[in-house]
């Protein structure tokens, strides 16, 4: 498994994949360490570059995330979330055929491994609030308001 770091305006981004696809994305606060973008990590980071900057809304990438075939279903469903949009966790388990299964369609969503490229941060809960993030709720919150079609504007 190959790896790449990037700076972004939430953290550093930890990038691991390989010719089979990319398979996780973690972003932290810690230092970004010393050393070169892995062949097969290129495209993964210009694209996450171009989606900061304001320059792509959605991935055209190999992805091949770890997980069971129920998270992958769910993960699927959530690439279906359009950027700007948000969706609660009952409507992700109402479309997912199962609005019963709503904590398992949550904990799946906790478990996703490619968060920003399968845009588990789109998901809030049935009342508007921002709840449960693994990079933590400012992070949610970032994305969010980077997606948003409305931006607000200083007044100064």
């Amino acid at each position: 498994m190959e790896t790449a770091y990037i700076q972004t305006p939430i953290g550093v981004a930890l990038l691991e994949g390989d010719a089979n696809g990319l398979a996780a994305i973690t972003v932290s606060d810690t230092k970004i360490p010393s050393g070169t973008i892995p062949h097969v990590l290129e495209d993964a980071v210009y694209q996450l570059q171009e989606y900061f900057e304001g320059k792509r809304q959605a991935f055209d990438l190999v992805l091949n995330p770890e997980g069971t075939p129920f998270q992958k279903q769910v993960w699927e469903k959530l690439l279906e979330v359009p950027f700007g949009k948000t969706i609660s966790y009952l409507e992700l388990s109402k479309q997912l055929g199962n609005v019963k299964a709503i904590r398992a369609v949550a904990a799946a969503n906790g478990k996703n491994p490619l968060w920003i490229v399968i845009p588990c941060h789109r998901i809030i809960g049935s009342n508007g609030d921002l709840t449960g993030y693994a990079g933590g709720l400012h992070r949610k919150k970032w994305l969010l308001e980077h997606e948003s079609p409305v931006r607000q504007q200083s007044l100064f």
